[in-house]
């Protein structure tokens, strides 16, 4: 199983969202319109500077993938030189995951703000240690087309890749989950196809000890 269903074992209820305050109508358009602009890579940096030590994303409510796993293209039926993901830890919440696979993974998700990435990932290093490579977002396609959205989300102009699963072929190009949107963001790794390419080349589970890894 890809990471991404193996993290449902280990869903906690989720955590009921804190109350907030109205502001001050005279105060209302400006901040509003501050908070709706998309973060730029140096501010997306900043804020997810502190998830490089994996003990702060567990303590924020990310979970590890209890698998274990450590993702590779070739996992997902592309050729293996396009690399690895890693290990994902998921923010269930945000995912919007609402049961178990059943057969596939669903949810209500539609969480698009990357200053609050869902998911995290992880490279295995030599000595032990997870070193973070990307953030990412994933939102349920039919969520968001109930939400009203008849094209892709989108971040800083690059469309979210479309992911639904060939039954055709023996592989689960969707990772096992329901069709959706995802896009992923290499922060902290560079990636010669692309920062926001699913897979990186220079991404590796070489040194993933542990639980799954093809």
């Amino acid at each position: 199983m890809s990471p991404k269903v193996l993290s449902l074992l280990a869903l906690a209820a989720a955590s009921p969202l804190a109350a907030q305050s109205a502001a001050p109508a005279a105060a209302s358009t400006a901040p509003a319109q501050v908070a709706s602009a998309e973060p730029t890579l140096d501010e997306l940096r900043a804020l997810t500077e502190r998830y490089r030590d994996v003990n702060a994303a567990l303590a924020d409510g990310y979970v590890r993938d209890p698998g274990n796993t450590c993702e590779t293209a070739d996992m997902a039926g592309r050729d293996r030189a396009d690399g690895a993901m890693g290990i994902h830890f998921a923010h269930m919440e945000r995912l919007g995951i609402t049961a178990r696979p059943n057969p596939k993974v669903d949810g209500n998700g539609t969480h698009t703000d990357f200053r609050k990435p869902a998911v995290l990932i992880y490279e295995p290093q030599a000595d032990g240690s997870l070193e973070l490579v990307a953030v990412e977002n994933l939102v349920f396609l039919k969520a968001w087309e109930d939400a009203g959205h008849a094209a892709p989300p989108t971040f800083l102009g690059h469309a979210y890749n479309r992911m639904v699963d060939d039954p055709n072929t023996e592989v689960d190009e969707a990772h096992h989950f329901a069709p959706h949107y995802d896009l992923h963001v290499w922060l902290y790794r560079e990636n010669p196809k692309g920062m926001f390419t699913q897979f990186n080349p220079k991404a590796s589970c070489e040194h993933h000890k542990a639980g799954g890894h093809h």
